[in-house]
C-alpha cells in the first residue's frame, strides 16, 4: 500500500495540551497529513532497518591466506610422500590456516528514500495518536535542570514505562532534567526520528516540538 496523499495537510485533528501538573489546558489542531494517516508500516520498517544497520560497527576481520603468519616453506616436497601435494601450511584447509570467505570490515548502511524517511514518521506519529499514546505539554516549565521534577512531570501525565521526550532545540534545561532518567529517551525535535519514535510505550511532545515538527512533515 502506497501513502495517501489524499487530505494530506487540508483536514484537522486535535490533541489535548496539557500542563507540567497533568491539567488539560487546552487543545492544538494538528494535520492529519502528519496525524491521521492510515500506518504505513513496510515504510516504518524499512527505515528502522536502515537506522539499526547504520548502528553497526562493521568491525569484524578474519585473516585471508596471504595474510596469516607463517608457511612461507613448502611443508614437504612434490612428490614420493603419497599425501596431497601442499604449497603452505596456512592454506585454508590447515589448522592455523587462512579463512575463505571470512567477514571483513564493511559498512551496513544503506539509504533511503526522504519521503520514505517521513513517511514512516508520519505514520509512527499516527499510530501513536490513535492509541492515545502522544501526550503533549504546553511547557515544562523548568528553570534549571532537575531530574526530580522531570521525574515529577512524567507522574503528573501518567506515563509509566519507556518514554520518548521530544523538546525544543533550545531547552537545555529539559534535556539535562530527562537525561537521567533510566527509562525516559530524550531528544531535541530536529534529533527526532522514526526509530526512537517506534521503541516506547508513550511520546511525549512540548507543544513547540510538535508544531516544529508538524511543519516539517506537512
Amino acid at each position: 500500500m502506497g501513502p495517501s496523499r489524499e487530505g494530506m495537510g487540508k483536514t484537522m485533528a486535535t490533541i489535548d495540551i496539557k500542563d507540567a501538573h497533568g491539567k488539560k489546558v487546552g487543545t492544538t489542531e494538528v494535520a492529519d497529513g502528519v496525524f491521521g494517516i492510515e500506518p504505513h508500516q513496510t515504510a516504518v520498517h524499512q527505515v528502522v532497518r536502515s537506522q539499526m544497520a547504520a548502528r553497526r560497527s562493521g568491525t569484524h576481520n578474519t585473516k585471508t591466506r596471504s595474510e596469516v603468519r607463517g608457511g612461507g616453506r613448502k611443508p614437504y616436497r612434490q612428490k614420493g610422500t603419497g599425501r596431497a601435494r601442499q604449497g603452505t601450511i596456512r592454506a585454508p584447509q590447515w589448522r592455523g590456516g587462512g579463512v575463505v570467505f571470512g567477514p571483513h570490515p564493511r559498512s551496513y548502511a544503506f539509504k533511503v528514500p526522504n519521503k520514505v524517511v517521513k513517511l514512516a514518521m508520519r505514520s509512527v506519529l499516527s499510530a501513536k495518536t490513535a492509541e492515545g499514546v502522544l501526550h503533549c505539554v504546553d511547557s515544562l516549565n523548568l528553570e534549571e535542570p532537575s531530574t526530580k521534577e522531570a521525574a515529577e512531570v512524567l507522574k503528573n501525565l501518567g506515563i509509566e514505562g519507556r518514554v520518548t521526550v521530544i523538546v525544543s532545540n533550545d531547552d537545555t534545561n529539559a534535556l539535562l532534567s530527562f537525561r537521567n532518567l533510566p527509562k525516559a529517551r530524550v531528544l531535541t525535535v530536529s534529533e527526532a526520528n522514526t526509530y526512537d519514535l517506534v521503541d516506547n510505550t508513550a511520546v511525549l511532545f512540548t507543544q513547540p516540538a510538535l508544531n516544529w515538527l508538524e511543519e516539517v512533515l506537512a
